[in-house]
């Protein structure tokens, strides 16, 4: 299977160069102001594409997805969206999910503790690929000098807890996008973790075969 997945488009979708692929992925940040038209016009260039398979997970940005899921997903049944749910594609098992750490007033964002702890306790014992908006902690996740983001407040912007519950299940990829100037591949303790941005596709989609 050749997963082609990409995350951070806010709306510069139209300038991706797609490789071809079995199953196309977006971790989410289609939107900039996260209304609905910006939403329909990324989903219709999205079913549009080749891969048989497409599955999608909101971000942040994607606010309009969040007030009306249902609404959204009836209006086009070609996407698989996951917003803390699963699917086997070909015999390999997907789970998605958009929470990250709350920072200003986005979209699918909870205060570090319990609440989003429990977000990534539903996430199965066994799955092969996790699709994730955001990073676990210490991955991919360094903002520079950009403070404020993370769980801490430091550079550090992704989830301390997603980092346990990834631990514990050990996929064998996690996929995410969410901090821009953090695009690249770690392989750690038999997960492959890429943070897949396109950073308003300036950069290419990543490729994983599995």
């Amino acid at each position: 299977m050749r997963i082609v997945a990409f995350a951070d488009t806010h709306q510069f979708h139209g300038d991706l160069r797609l490789p071809d692929g079995d199953v196309l992925v977006c971790a989410g940040d289609v939107c900039r102001a996260g209304d609905r038209e910006e939403l329909d016009d990324f989903l219709a260039w999205f079913v549009a594409q080749p891969h048989r398979h497409k599955l999608f997970v909101p971000g942040n940005h994607d606010v309009c997805i969040e007030r009306a899921s249902a609404s959204v997903q009836r209006a086009w049944p070609a996407v698989t969206f996951l917003v803390d749910g699963g699917v086997v594609v070909d015999g390999v098992s997907f789970w998605g999910s958009p929470w990250t750490p709350a920072f200003h007033d986005w979209a699918f964002m909870l205060e570090p503790g319990p609440a989003l702890a429990a977000r990534w306790a539903l996430i199965p014992d066994v799955v092969d690929v996790l699709v994730t908006h955001g990073p676990p902690k210490g991955i991919l996740d360094d903002v520079g000098s950009y403070r404020g983001v993370g769980d801490d407040g430091e550079r550090r912007a992704g989830c301390a807890a997603l980092r346990a519950r990834v631990a514990v299940v050990r996929p064998r990829v996690h996929l995410f996008g969410h901090i821009h100037t953090q695009r690249g591949v770690v392989d750690e303790d038999g997960t492959r973790f890429v943070n897949c941005t396109t950073w308003e596709a300036e950069l290419a989609p990543s490729v994983v075969d599995l």
